[in-house]
């Protein structure tokens, strides 16, 4: 086997391990948020004390797509065709803008919750 291939299979199995990183700190961030979600709901109705589970979420999901940018420009590192550079710039764009976005409501939600107990 040539070293080129060898770099190649190499690459992809580091892309799949990355990948499912990234796919299994969603799913752990889900699932955890989905059981405090029906904790806190059988315990208050209130909609404030769903709000760090929305914070949490939104980490795990920051982190998850993070891992999964990772991915993408893992698999562009090994001699790249133009068009696959062109899909990693428009899925960075997405992601970029996804993880900026939820960064901004998290901050945002923190905010609330620092005003809310500190009136209490």
């Amino acid at each position: 086997m040539d070293p080129a291939e060898l770099l190649r299979q190499g690459d992809q199995v580091l892309v799949a391990v990355v990948e499912v990183a990234g796919a299994l700190v969603i799913f752990v961030g889900a699932v955890w948020a989905a059981v405090r979600f029906v904790v806190e709901g059988l315990r208050h109705r209130t909609a404030a004390r769903f709000t760090p589970i929305r914070l949490s979420l939104g980490r795990f999901l920051t982190l998850g797509l993070e891992f999964q940018l990772a991915a993408d420009v893992l698999r562009t590192a090994v001699s790249p065709s133009f068009a696959q550079i062109g899909q990693l710039a428009a899925i960075a764009t997405i992601r970029t803008a996804l993880n900026y976005f939820l960064g901004r409501e998290i901050r945002q939600e923190q905010r609330q919750v620092a005003e809310g107990e500190q009136r209490r």
